[in-house]
């Protein structure tokens, strides 16, 4: 007697694209920007990973995300990232989240508690007080979140969105941004999205635009959650996300990234060399025409 074998079918089975790892800042200065991740608009396509700045930076260094909203300083330490997209959080005059307080006059400051969830801040502090003050002073990393200076400390570096509350009466403040467009003329760039080259996929830089307008178009309903949630004024919340703040890497923050590219390795803070002049030129032209990151 003669078996037949029957042929099982076989099923074609079509690879699930694996879900990307972004590190999201949940702070109030890049809300906008996370409104894509925040409110499940990116679900689908991405899974985040809600940390602080220097957190964020951490996990993409080591691989265990592949996109990451980073301090911009991290773009020269951490080798291999680029810049993803054309949307940043800067400030081309006062930024009013990230603050120097000190109970001493700037060029007596000799020691500064920094707020452990900042890298850019603490680099940039480095340069002002250098360029602006001649003081080097020592940075200690001190708790996230400090309310004021610490005892046994002449000033502090506060970011986020506990310098929004600060008691500006007790100490000097120095607005970061405010400073640097004082020795600069130019805007400052504290974070922007990187990846790595092979994490990058089509769309990517499109869907965290999206996320950006999406969070724009939203800010009302911003607003009063955080006003109410943070107990802060929404008129001044209001200006601080629309006027104060701005998302758009363009050609002049472009500029002023580069400039403190320059000023930081000068004072050897970084471990990178800064850019050559053909990925400034590449960034330049997509930020005059989106279109070439939105991939």
């Amino acid at each position: 007697m003669r078996f037949l074998r029957k042929r099982r079918m076989e099923r074609r089975v079509t690879p699930v694209p694996a879900r990307l790892k972004v590190g999201v800042v949940d702070f109030l200065n890049s809300r906008p920007l996370a409104w894509g991740f925040l409110n499940g608009e990116l679900d689908a396509s991405c899974e985040a990973i809600y940390a602080a700045p220097s957190r964020v930076a951490d996990l993409l260094a080591a691989g265990d995300i592949d996109v990451g909203l980073v301090p911009s300083i991290e773009l020269m330490r951490i080798p291999g990232l680029e810049i993803l997209g054309d949307t940043c959080v800067a400030a081309t005059h006062e930024v009013r989240s990230v603050l120097l307080l000190s109970r001493v006059p700037l060029a007596e400051i000799e020691t500064i508690a920094a707020d452990s969830s900042s890298r850019t801040s603490q680099t940039l502090v480095q340069i002002l007080l250098a360029d602006l003050h001649g003081v080097e002073a020592a940075l200690t990393q001190w708790a996230p979140e400090p309310r004021g200076v610490p005892d046994g400390f002449d000033a502090a570096l506060i970011i986020g969105d506990p310098a929004l509350r600060v008691d500006r009466e007790s100490y000097e403040v120095i607005d970061l941004a405010e400073a640097w467009r004082d020795l600069t003329g130019l805007p400052f760039v504290f974070a922007v999205w990187a990846a790595r080259a092979e994490a990058r996929r089509a769309g990517l830089a499109a869907d965290l635009r999206a996320s950006l307008e999406s969070g724009l178009a939203s800010i009302d309903e911003i607003v009063a959650t955080e006003a109410r949630r943070q107990s802060l004024d929404p008129g001044e919340l209001r200006v601080y996300l629309t006027r104060t703040l701005s998302f758009a890497l363009g050609r002049d923050e472009l500029r002023g990234l580069r400039e403190f590219f320059r000023r930081a390795e000068l004072r050897g803070l970084t471990d990178l060399p800064v850019p050559p002049e053909s990925t400034w030129r590449a960034l330049e032209d997509a930020a005059e025409n989106p279109a070439l990151c939105a991939t």
